[in-house]
């Protein structure tokens, strides 16, 4: 059986996480969230994957490569145009000529969440989950097993039962297609709600697995918290004396805690990286490679990517810090109750960090308040007190 990966879009939701890379590579406990897709096909023996890819597709290919790395043979299709989820897989009309299963490249899954649709004899299939934002996605209807109706994020409540993308078509499907994308109707949804119109049966199979989506930059400290509950204790750093760690942790090669350092797992704490003396990391908490911390530092609850620095006394809680970045001495990331405006909605979230996109510095004596969002390649003067959020390539002197 084959896969048709969807991996072209960008998440513009998640700005600005998603400014430099696509939704797809975020990394999630240091992994990015399309390879916990491949590694789901991969232990369900689905070997021959398509690929496809649009926005910033270089970091997926660069990646991904062949797949060998995991056992598959991946082959890219380019879509030139990020028009919407069928026009992606219409892209893939001439690659695919038996039952396939398709999926979005942009959603933490495990090998349960898809092996129904790859054990299944009906030719259509969908997998539903229930959600806590079904506005969000493309709402069912079921009469018994069959899907009845299915609306993309319809204006009214109708159901908190969704799809979740993960479908198994024959390849028929694209005659179907064909007509729809000539017709400008670009969604999937769309097209199962055609093809159910036609009379084809279309079956509904609950998830039995992992399916998780990072909507909004908040939703990947969810995310991260979850997949580290599922990892062990591995340590292939230095760990000098007197440093304590207590529950599961990884570490990773070259990576050197000083000491006097406190960690509370689950954590995951990537390559190369420089932390301590004196530093407390706390539950549900990920570092990237090549991160530095400098003591009397506590973070706790977040996700620090790669090549970030954070100077010595800082504070971090419930916040999302990309690549690049360099914090300085005394850097407070204050979390809490917070109203957030992203993509013209509104928010009010409990429990509210800092989300900052990549390549930002800011000075020493920076506070930032709970639910603010920083652009991509900011900068912050020293003694500031930000309390809205920051466009890209913003300055605050």
């Amino acid at each position: 059986m084959k896969a048709v990966i969807l991996a072209a879009g960008e998440g513009k939701r998640l700005r600005p996480l998603t400014v430099n890379r696509p939704k797809p590579m975020i990394q999630i406990a240091n992994k990015p969230i399309l390879e916990y897709v491949v590694k789901a096909l991969a232990d369900n023996n689905v070997r021959d994957i398509k690929l496809v890819v649009g926005y910033k597709k270089e970091l997926i290919m660069s990646h991904f490569q062949d797949g060998k790395r995991w056992g598959v043979n991946i082959e890219y299709i380019h879509q030139d145009k990020q028009l919407g989820t069928a026009h992606a897989l219409w892209s893939c009309r001439d690659f695919v000529k038996e039952p396939f299963i398709v999926l979005p490249g942009d959603n933490v899954i495990d090998a349960d969440t898809i092996r129904p649709m790859v054990e299944a004899e009906d030719d259509w299939g969908v997998i539903i989950s229930e959600s806590a934002t079904p506005s969000k996605y493309g709402v069912v209807s079921t009469d018994g097993k069959p899907i009845t109706h299915i609306v993309e994020k319809p204006e009214r409540e109708m159901s908190n039962i969704v799809s979740t993308g993960i479908c198994r078509f024959p390849p028929r499907v694209f005659e179907t297609l064909d007509g729809l994308i000539k017709a400008g109707e670009n969604d999937l949804t769309t097209l199962l709600q055609e093809v159910i119109k036609q009379g084809e049966k279309v079956m509904g199979v609950r998830n039995r697995g992992k399916w998780m989506d990072a909507v909004y930059p908040w939703d990947v400290l969810g995310l991260n918290a979850v997949a580290l509950k599922e990892l062990g204790s591995v340590s292939g750093g230095k760990v000098e004396p007197n440093v304590n760690i207590s529950g599961p942790v990884t570490i990773g090669k070259d990576t050197i805690l000083r000491s006097g350092t406190y960690i509370l797992g689950p954590a995951v704490i990537g390559e190369g990286c420089d932390i301590g003396p004196n530093v407390c990391l706390l539950p549900s908490t990920t570092l990237g490679n090549n991160v530095t911390i400098r003591p009397f530092t506590e973070i706790r609850h977040s996700v620090i990517m790669d090549d970030v620095y954070i100077g010595s006394s800082s504070y971090l809680s419930h916040s999302v810090i990309m690549n690049g970045c360099q914090l300085g001495n005394h850097f407070i990331a204050s979390y809490g109750e917070a109203t957030v405006i992203t993509e013209d909605e509104v928010f009010d979230l409990k429990d509210a960090g800092t989300m900052m996109g990549e390549d930002c510095k800011i000075g020493n004596n920076v506070v930032v308040g709970p639910g603010v969002i920083i652009g991509t390649n900011c900068r912050i003067h020293t003694f500031k007190h930000i309390t809205s959020s920051i466009e890209d390539n913003s300055t605050v002197m």
